[in-house]
């Protein structure tokens, strides 16, 4: 094996086996992080991001039942567009990307080892130049994925022209931080939108982003549908259709509004509309509403996309496989919920009582002619149409009720 300066070790994940650098020999003390210390970048912990990626795009090509054009413009290693190739049946080109001399010359070696050099093209290029260069009609790819190390906020303009009418754009975050409220001016700076410290803030981060990319692609006369959406661990990721004309980019920016949270008695509602400005008195206590946005009021996962993300994971042979079947059954049915969660934990501590279980609260809701089930974001948490009132009082009644 050629020789690259640094150590490395052969990594397996899914049906591919990957040179990567060695990151025990980077990681001196306990907390530090050793991806970002390595040559050339590479997180085992995104395993689960590279396998629904994997699933999601064998799911839009037997959608679209076409050969695919790909491009990872950040592939590090390679290690995602060498499973595209090896995993995915369809795809007639993938082009992989990275500004660093070492990745690409790393990404190349892997390339070459499972003798995938016609089909993978490794350039040693800047993400948006490499994008930008693709946003002619005749050389846009059928599949976009964005996998930064940080904020995908500064390539989503080169990202959607450089996808065809019907594309599929790919989307990772992990700058979270921001996202959920603790950095809200960066939000504001990279997202266009205010966050909120609130429990729900993981969904609020994905909607904040999907936000994000709906009025980038607007500019561009393109319209956006999520299809799939999650939050694992630290990041969120987002995949959504685009669809070109400026019936569509209106079509998506009429999605985009406001969520108002009282953090005095937990009421949330939703403001539709980017110009009007939202009342800022809560409905149930009179105290003053916060607001976060704007944001995509829209759904962000497809039911039927799930599905069928579901059914190809049915059929595979993946390390973490019931992990990613409990994922996929939770987000597939909460793609038609009621948008953001309230979390037992939170309500209970509120009420200073004890936390009931979430399947009482559940059937209780359920009981009382409400919507209400789990949700992927917080294993605590609901998806609810009652209003945060009624929680409550069911919460209050169940421990009650357990108490005599």
């Amino acid at each position: 094996m050629k020789k690259l300066g640094y150590p490395t070790e052969v990594a397996e994940e899914g049906n591919t086996s990957i040179v990567v650098p060695k990151l025990e020999a980077y990681k001196k003390k306990a907390c530090e992080y050793a991806p970002s210390k390595a040559p050339v970048f590479f997180n085992p912990a995104m395993e689960l991001n590279r396998d629904l990626a994997v699933l999601a795009l064998q799911t839009y090509q037997r959608t679209i039942e076409k050969e695919l054009s790909v491009c990872e413009p950040l592939a590090g290693c390679g290690i995602r567009g060498i499973r595209f190739a090896e995993e995915v049946q369809g795809i007639r080109k993938i082009f992989l990307g990275d500004l660093n001399p070492k990745a690409v010359e790393l990404a190349r070696l892997n390339v070459e080892r499972h003798k995938l050099e016609t089909r993978i093209q490794v350039v040693e290029e800047d993400a948006n130049l490499l994008l930008s260069r693709h946003a002619a009609p005749r050389k846009r790819f059928d599949y976009v994925d964005v996998d930064p190390f940080g904020s995908p906020a500064p390539y989503l303009d080169s990202a959607v022209r450089a996808l065809r009418d019907g594309g599929l754009l790919a989307l990772t975050a992990t700058d979270l931080a921001p996202l959920c409220g603790v950095h809200p001016r960066a939000c504001i700076r990279k997202y266009g939108g205010k966050p909120l410290r609130t429990e729900y803030c993981h969904e609020l981060a994905v909607r904040l982003l999907i936000g994000c990319l709906a009025t980038t692609a607007a500019k561009h006369d393109i319209g956006i549908r999520p299809v799939f959406s999650h939050s694992t661990q630290y990041y969120i990721r987002v995949y959504a259709l685009v669809s070109h004309g400026a019936k569509k980019a209106d079509e998506s920016i009429r999605e985009m509004g406001f969520i108002l949270h009282c953090f005095k008695c937990f009421h949330r509602e939703t403001s539709e509309g980017i110009t009007s400005r939202p009342k800022r008195e809560c409905p149930e206590c009179g105290y003053t509403l916060s607001s976060a946005g704007p944001l995509w009021l829209g759904k962000i996962s497809d039911v039927k996309f799930c599905a069928a993300i579901k059914n190809e994971a049915a059929e595979r042979n993946l390390r973490q496989k019931k992990r990613i079947l409990q994922l996929l059954n939770l987000i597939q049915n909460e793609a038609n919920a009621p948008i953001t969660y309230h979390v037992t934990d939170k309500i209970s501590d509120k009420l200073n009582l004890p936390t009931p279980a979430l399947t009482k609260i559940i059937t209780n809701l359920e009981q009382a002619d409400f919507q209400a089930m789990p949700t992927h974001f917080d294993s605590k948490g609901i998806k609810t149409n009652a209003p945060a009132e009624t929680v409550k009082e069911i919460v209050s009644k169940i421990v009650c009720f357990s108490e005599n």
